[in-house]
């Protein structure tokens, strides 16, 4: 991939986030450029990594083999069908990021001859841990050019191919959404541990580094997280005791899966919003 040049449309936080990816893989800053209208992005991006910058997509396309769409869904369609003529004359890898925006969508927008990726990364992604879906239909790409789009999203951490495009919408509540599921309890704990009578600095320092070394220890091992949760837990301790109360309730696992069904389903409804 060094030798390619990558154009990324939108300079937002994952716009951002590739930028440093690439940089970090020894990408040169020149072979990266960003269509991004907001000049304070443009100057940050520009004083930070040195790559190009412009408020006019257009121009960022000259020559890219690469394309990711990294802005909000509701944008979708007006900007994919502005740079469609380029896309068809060039026909680079698309890389979409967009939530919810189908591959019928972006083909009936820049035509079915440019080769199309969705990519559902999420916010880990800004410090190079993220985790990213990808889908890419054998009609709509090539071997090349998904082993590309794979390289691509590969600067922001993990990559996991899936086999139908219905499966993104399950990696968005999943992985997408899923950080703040953990934030959320992590909140909750250093809540708790404050009525219990910690004074809250201590809490939030506990919790905060309690749900990073958590995540460090799951992403050393092999992944097996019953046997990761069993190896903390002696038998009649202390955790054995917190656990019984959460797995003791009846719910638990039933709201889980009710907040994954609830994310998914957003998903599907931006498609039918957005994708039009």
């Amino acid at each position: 991939m060094s030798s390619r040049t990558i154009a990324i449309i939108g300079g937002g936080n994952m716009g951002r986030a590739l930028v440093g990816g690439l940089t970090r893989r020894g990408i040169r800053a020149d072979a990266i450029r960003v269509g991004e209208p907001d000049e304070t992005l443009r100057s940050a991006l520009q004083r930070d990594f040195g790559c190009r910058t412009s408020p006019d997509n257009a121009s960022c396309l000259d020559g890219a083999d690469a394309v990711v769409l990294a802005v909000k869904p509701q944008l979708a369609a007006r900007l994919v069908t502005g740079i469609a003529p380029q896309l068809q004359a060039r026909r680079p890898v698309v890389v979409s990021i967009m939530a919810g925006i189908r591959i019928a969508s972006l083909e009936g927008w820049c035509g079915k001859e440019v080769p199309l990726v969705r990519a559902m990364p999420n916010r880990p992604a800004l410090v190079g841990a993220g985790a990213t879906g990808l889908y890419a239909p054998a009609t709509a790409s090539s071997a090349a050019a998904r082993a590309l789009a794979g390289e691509l999203m590969g600067v922001l951490g993990a990559v996991v191919w899936l086999s139908s495009e219905d499966q993104l919408d399950i990696v968005t509540a999943l992985s997408g959404s899923g950080p703040a599921y953990f934030f959320l309890l992590a909140e909750l704990m250093m809540q708790a541990a404050v009525q219990l009578g910690l004074e809250p600095p201590a809490a939030r320092v506990l919790a905060v580094e309690t749900l990073h070394g958590a995540g460090v220890l799951a992403h050393a091992s092999d992944g097996d997280l019953a046997r990761l949760r069993a190896e903390v837990t002696s038998k009649a301790g202390t955790t054995a005791a917190a656990l019984q109360v959460l797995q003791g309730q009846p719910g638990l696992g039933t709201l889980v899966q009710r907040a994954l069904d609830a994310a998914a389903q957003r998903s599907r409804e931006l498609s039918r919003e957005f994708g039009a």
